[in-house]
């Protein structure tokens, strides 16, 4: 039986999960071309009030406003209550946030992210623009939001200053978005472009010679303390791998057991291969009919995999080594391999 091709609708979806620059870019323009689309059929009397509340040095379209003529009498600028003000800030801010939260999550994805963070990205702004809706138009209500900002203390320890470069952003875009909107589209738009321009470049990267240097230095200072073999592996990961990004600890753990295996050959293995999570075990009544089905989901749902056993009998039994990419679950995997399998698959798991 051939393979099945997947839609090109479930192809562009697994393309924008994983190419989150793709993601952004077609995002921004599917923002602006639906807006650009609706904005002219929206009423003259809105349109100025929504200018006048979100954009009030934007140049719109001339509307004429309380004036009588032969044919018809257009009707004054309609006084927009708070609640669709509010409405309109936090929706704004919630749309021109949300690529921001993605272009952080791809620059940090080598040393890993806290989801914290990610939501905190998003949702900062929201508040903020719905607060400057409220106080924009009050001294006094300003001066009262400040003194309750002052009061409250907030606790969270960034682990990088770029961390500190994105909340100070969405910060801005939400307080962009309860003054003028087109502020926060620029800010969003460009901040997004030269992030992407210096992640792709590798701008500013440490000079592989600075690294090593810096790695000898700490592993002389690991070593001057370390007379005993508890202390030597604390001062290890204290001083080294607590200051190592996620793919230089897999690189690293493979090096480790390599070096364990040709000082000791004949020592038991107590523990998996390093380079793998978990294993996946498919059983299955054809196994050419279904490797050509699981293994494109594999390739498209986890980082890494590798073939480990076909064990025969009546029903096969396939053994896949797998390593999982952040955004698939155990479970994801396992029901993308059941649907793309089927009518091949009896029982699949992760073990």
């Amino acid at each position: 039986m051939p393979p099945t091709r997947r839609s090109p609708l479930r192809r562009l979806a697994a393309l924008l999960t994983e190419n989150i620059a793709l993601r952004v870019v077609l995002y921004y323009a599917l923002l602006f071309g639906v807006g650009s689309l609706v904005w002219p059929h929206v009423p003259p009397n809105v349109r100025e009030a929504l200018v006048k509340s979100y954009a009030p040095n934007f140049d719109a379209a001339p509307v004429l406003t309380g004036v009588v003529s032969k044919k018809n009498v257009v009707p004054p600028p309609l006084a927009e209550p708070v609640a669709l003000s509010v409405a309109g800030a936090v929706m704004a801010a919630f749309l021109l946030a949300l690529p921001v939260a993605w272009i952080y999550m791809l620059t940090r994805e080598r040393k890993g992210y806290r989801q914290s963070v990610v939501h905190t990205l998003v949702l900062l702004p929201v508040v903020v623009a719905g607060v400057v809706v409220l106080v924009k138009t009050s001294v006094a209500l300003a001066f009262s939001l400040a003194g309750i900002v002052a009061a409250v203390r907030f606790r969270n320890s960034l682990e990088d200053s770029k961390d500190a470069v994105f909340l100070f952003l969405v910060t801005g875009v939400g307080l962009a978005c309860g003054v003028e909107i087109e502020v926060a589209v620029v800010i969003s738009v460009l901040f997004n472009a030269m992030t992407l321009a210096l992640f792709y470049a590798d701008f500013g990267r440490t000079p592989p010679a600075l690294e090593g240097e810096r790695a000898r230095r700490q592993m002389e200072r690991a070593l001057a303390v370390a007379n005993r073999t508890s202390q030597f592996v604390a001062r290890i990961d204290d001083e080294v791998l607590r200051t190592m990004a996620p793919a230089q600890l897999e690189a690293l753990a493979t090096r480790v057991r390599k070096r364990r295996d040709d000082a000791a050959p004949d020592l038991p293995v107590s523990t998996p291969d390093l380079e793998y999570d978990a294993r996946l075990r498919i059983v299955t009544t054809d196994v050419d009919a279904l490797r050509p089905l699981v293994e494109p989901v594999l390739d498209a749902r986890v980082k890494r995999w590798r073939l480990d056993a076909v064990d025969g009998g009546d029903d096969t039994v396939l053994a896949y080594n797998v390593r999982w990419r952040k955004g698939n679950t155990p479970s994801d995997v396992v029901a993308a391999v059941r649907s793309e399998g089927a009518p091949f698959v009896l029982h699949a798991e992760v073990w």
